[in-house]
């Protein structure tokens, strides 16, 4: 677990306004806001969806009591796996015909919350094409309305991470998406497999990431996929740099299909990632060709759950 310093005993801990939960398959991270949106303490540990799985109540329970105290009423607002169908509660997807900016007023109310704390899940979305195709979101509904609260509701968003996602979004409104197994792949080969074995001492290439990145445009994936190992036993790459090539082959076959979907047609393209991440696309765009505007990932999510307080505050109102 990761904690702030904590005061003297002497120093009075200040009330949270609320409270964010990122609540992923394996990790969780916390922040508690004041009244004005600054942060007061934030908190991760590995007491995601897959761990807390059957006693979600208690657990979130016991990291309010870390990460408290908190203001009466102050809401309580969870977002990510445990709003799926192996979450706390199977929060039914959005269409994304309802806009970003409505989504304050979607959230669901979680019924067994603890202590009758006022707690809501951010509900994911779903895209279905006109061919059928369906692709599904949760979490990164949060992170795209943190970067609408920040001023940037036109473009191509790629929220990059174990299931990569990109985003058109019109004026705050979800036009269509797609998700890519990337960082999935990226690690199951690193770890299991053909490729595993050839991936030794690692350092840093760029140059070998250009190359997985240009290679990836050349065929199928699963091709581009062998030619590392058949570039490392027959001398043509180092097996040093076969990890950084084999990330600009993921990376790149990500890509390259994005673009054939018109991703980069003349309007801005963002990145929303930590920093390590959202650097490795903006390179992936500058050998491709693209200018990329990179966004901090807790930036994001933290004007997320400021915009997210005042909606909720509008909402009580509204019902006296």
């Amino acid at each position: 677990m990761i904690v702030p310093a904590t005061p003297s005993a002497a120093t009075p801990l200040a009330e949270a306004a609320i409270v964010g939960v990122d609540w992923g398959t394996t990790q969780r991270r916390v922040v508690a806001l004041d009244a004005r949106g600054e942060v007061l303490r934030e908190l991760a540990d590995d007491q995601g969806m897959l761990a807390a799985s059957g006693r979600f109540a208690a657990s979130l329970a016991a990291v309010l009591r870390s990460i408290g105290p908190l203001a009466a009423n102050a809401p309580v607002v969870l977002s990510g796996m445990v709003g799926s169908a192996q979450g706390w509660h199977d929060v039914p997807y959005l269409d994304c015909s309802v806009s970003l900016h409505d989504l304050g007023a979607r959230l669901f109310r979680v019924p067994d919350a603890p202590d009758a704390v006022d707690c809501s899940i951010v509900p994911g979305y779903r895209w279905q094409g006109v061919d059928g195709a369906v692709d599904v979101m949760r979490g990164e509904e949060t992170q795209l309305f943190g970067a609408i609260a920040l001023g940037a509701r036109d473009g191509w968003f790629v929220l990059p991470g174990t299931h990569s996602k990109w985003v058109r979004l019109r004026d705050g409104r979800i036009e269509r998406f797609a998700t890519y197994m990337t960082g999935e792949l990226f690690a199951l080969l690193s770890r299991y497999g053909t490729l595993a074995s050839v991936l030794r001492d690692a350092v840093d290439d760029d140059a070998a990431f250009a190359r997985g990145l240009r290679a990836a445009a050349r065929g199928a994936l699963s091709n581009s996929l062998f030619g590392c190992r058949a570039k490392v036993v027959t001398g043509a790459l180092a097996a040093a740099s076969a990890r950084d090539y084999l990330s600009g082959v993921l990376i790149g076959s990500e890509w390259h299909d994005a673009l054939a979907r018109r991703a980069g047609d003349g309007v801005p393209l963002r990145v929303i990632g930590t920093a390590s991440l959202a650097r490795r696309y903006a390179r992936a765009g500058a050998v491709l060709g693209f200018d990329v505007i990179t966004m901090d990932a807790r930036a994001v999510q933290l004007a997320a759950l400021s915009a997210l307080q005042t909606s909720i505050g509008l909402r009580s109102v509204n019902r006296l």
